[in-house]
């Protein structure tokens, strides 16, 4: 079997894909460019992706193509109907990152009512030497215990991220189940998948409804926010602060209105990436072409 790794820098640092290697010809490109998606998959039997986009015109062209592997959960850079039409499998890595995303969720949440980051810098930076008492803060702190969490998205991750803050001692209000109590929670913490449906959906007339002085946290996409209404609140005020794993261009353009905030905290899409999770993708991967050449249809798609 002919394979080829179209973009595995992000999954691979540290790791192996050797456990492929049993299946054929194994070709691994850190990176590739959209010009040479085509040349580097036309005489592939399998295509493993992570970000890059197997449209129609690329797929029409691949003749040998039987198996698209995605190495994530989402697969919607990846035409269904047209691998349907040309009977090319689809697999996916299902629910690898629950642990990980809801970890991260809480590492946001965490920054922004601990500030940590700002208090280390300040010691560092030798403000502790010359303090006049034996503790200061630079900013306001707050504890979680008493605060509430609206959830929307109450799949796996979005459980997780419920049990966790329960620890916490936060009430939790999932937005399937009451809305309006979700809406109006101290906390507001995204966990949805991204559809045309919901695409902006958090903007100007939704946080609106929600708690003056809330916080936004998204680890889920990017596209969920109307980013520019969302900047418009953290400048007035309406939310306190803001937690962003995800912007709706990746990477991120300069002109964001998000970047620059001092109460919009914003890491590089990089809630999924623990080492653990990325051997996960890998195993998956093999275990999902194993399958499809038994004949079987684990974590088919299509």
């Amino acid at each position: 079997m002919k394979m080829v790794i179209l973009d595995g820098a992000t999954i691979d640092p540290e790791l192996s894909w050797d456990g492929l290697r049993k299946f054929g010809d194994l070709t691994v490109y850190p990176r590739t460019p959209k010009e040479l998606v085509l040349d580097r998959s036309r005489e592939a039997e399998a295509i493993f992706i992570s970000k890059i986009s197997l449209k129609r015109n690329i797929l029409i062209n691949c003749p040998n193509l039987k198996f698209v592997g995605v190495m994530a959960t989402g697969y919607n850079n990846v035409d269904l109907a047209a691998c349907r039409e040309l009977g090319i499998a689809v697999c996916n890595i299902p629910s690898y990152s629950t642990d990980a995303v809801a970890q991260h969720t809480f590492s946001l949440i965490l920054e922004i009512c601990s500030q940590v980051s700002l208090h280390n810098q300040s010691v560092q930076q030798g403000e502790w030497f010359t303090s006049q008492d034996f503790c200061y803060w630079k900013s306001p702190i707050f504890l979680l215990k008493g605060k509430s969490i609206g959830i929307i998205g109450y799949g796996n991750i979005g459980k997780k991220v419920a049990e966790i803050a329960q620890a916490f001692g936060m009430t939790v209000h999932v937005y399937s189940k009451d809305r309006e109590a979700a809406i109006q929670a101290d906390i507001l913490s995204l966990h949805c998948p991204a559809t045309e449906e919901n695409a902006g959906f958090i903007n100007k007339e939704f946080i609106g409804q929600m708690k003056n002085g809330a916080i936004l946290i998204n680890t889920a996409r990017g596209i969920l926010l109307n980013e520019q209404d969302v900047a418009e609140a953290l400048k007035s005020g309406k939310l306190s602060a803001a937690g962003m794993d995800v912007l709706a261009k990746e990477p991120a353009d300069p002109s964001n209105p998000l970047i620059g905030l001092n109460n919009c905290y914003i890491t590089p899409h990089m809630c999924w990436t623990p080492k653990e999770m990325r051997q996960i993708i890998m195993d998956g991967c093999i275990a999902n072409v194993e399958s499809f050449l038994a004949g079987q249809t684990l974590n088919r798609v299509d």
